[in-house]
């Protein structure tokens, strides 16, 4: 065993439980607990970090509670959580990008990859989009199909539009702020 720890604790939001993670003070993972490949998602966090999972609180943990508390009761728009993203090189280009689709507006698979100057690797681009471990923070809900269709949620598609209604985003035209 590593002497790294992640730090970890389930939290209830509204839409379902959560499992919130912490490294060195930043967020490693705030990822629906009941998720497909949770194991997978787990192991390669581990693996990237060095480090294995001890269930205790931290005081990013305690912070991201509390911010997604505030998001959850539409108080809160941005997140100002440290972050440390356990990814491929790519992966994390992709999650650095979603961070720039706004509270509020959405974005295509399509218009995503051509985004990153990856058109032609669209499939590419979404798996790294399902591969977020850090959800809601990382916008990946933001992330729909190019016909205005939701596609693919960790949470389920339930917990997508819920949390796309939250920010209006259902109702408002699909909007590129790229």
């Amino acid at each position: 065993m590593s002497e790294n720890q992640i730090s970890i604790k389930s939290w209830k939001s509204p839409l379902g439980e959560l499992i919130l993670g912490s490294i060195d003070d930043k967020l490693c993972l705030c990822d629906w607990k009941h998720r497909k490949l949770r194991d997978k998602i787990d192991a390669r966090i581990k693996e990237a970090l060095n480090a294995e999972f001890i269930e205790r609180e931290s005081p990013v943990i305690l912070q991201t509670i509390s911010q997604l508390e505030e998001y959850f009761e539409g108080n809160r728009k941005t997140f100002d959580i440290p972050l440390r993203l356990a990814g491929t090189p790519f992966q994390v280009s992709v999650w650095k990008t979603l961070l720039r689709v706004n509270y509020g507006y959405t974005e295509s698979y399509l218009g995503l990859a051509t985004i990153l100057g990856k058109a032609d690797a669209i499939r590419a681009v979404a798996s790294a989009n399902g591969a977020n471990a850090i959800s809601i923070l990382i916008p990946c809900h933001r992330i729909i199909a190019k016909d205005g269709k939701l596609t693919g949620y960790a949470g389920g598609l339930n917990a997508k539009k819920d949390l796309l209604e939250l920010e209006g985003a259902i109702s408002s035209p699909q909007a590129s702020l790229f």
